[in-house]
């Protein structure tokens, strides 16, 4: 299940257990956030499409971090007339992490208790989706045919060994 939804003037597309790069947002750290303006929602290939706006549809998000974007510089120059000017940027960034997408009278802890154990937020920093179980296979062992390669190499030795004498 995904969503297009609109964050601080740009579209994202999001799903549960998704970060998110977004421009600042007025929330502090730890704060959960809920975005109304969904523009579109795909539930497994049923695809609701807003006008503008898909109506009682909600994306959940936890607010991870505060930082700033790489710098970014703006060079401008005009030949012959002795002009040029640098200037740089950075942006100020929130990472944000979707908790879920919430349909009509939803709420976040509902969708968090049935997947509860689904993802650990271990740190501001670090999120990590619990370790699935599976049987892997050991690799089988490849007979290397190491009598063969011996067998053509030692010829070669030999063969530069009558040069030298020679």
């Amino acid at each position: 299940m995904y969503a297009i939804v609109k964050i601080a003037g740009q579209q994202f597309k999001v799903e549960r257990g998704l970060k998110v790069y977004v421009h600042r947002l007025k929330a502090n750290e730890g704060a959960d956030v809920e975005f109304s303006d969904v523009l579109l929602v795909d539930n497994e290939g049923k695809v609701t499409v807003g006008s503008p706006n898909v109506e009682g549809t909600k994306v959940a998000a936890t607010v991870i971090q505060h930082l700033r974007g790489d710098k970014v510089l703006v060079f401008k120059k005009k030949r012959r007339k002795t002009y040029q000017k640098m200037n740089g940027h950075r942006q100020d960034l929130t990472q944000i992490i979707v908790q879920g997408i919430l349909g009509k009278g939803e709420t976040v802890k509902d969708k968090l208790e049935a997947k509860k154990h689904e993802y650990v937020l271990r740190s501001k920093k670090e999120v990590v989706a619990p370790k699935a179980e599976v049987e892997v296979e050991a690799p089988k062992a490849k007979k290397a045919p190491a009598k063969k390669a011996a067998a053509k190499k030692a010829p070669a030795k030999k063969a530069a060994a009558k040069k030298k004498e020679d």
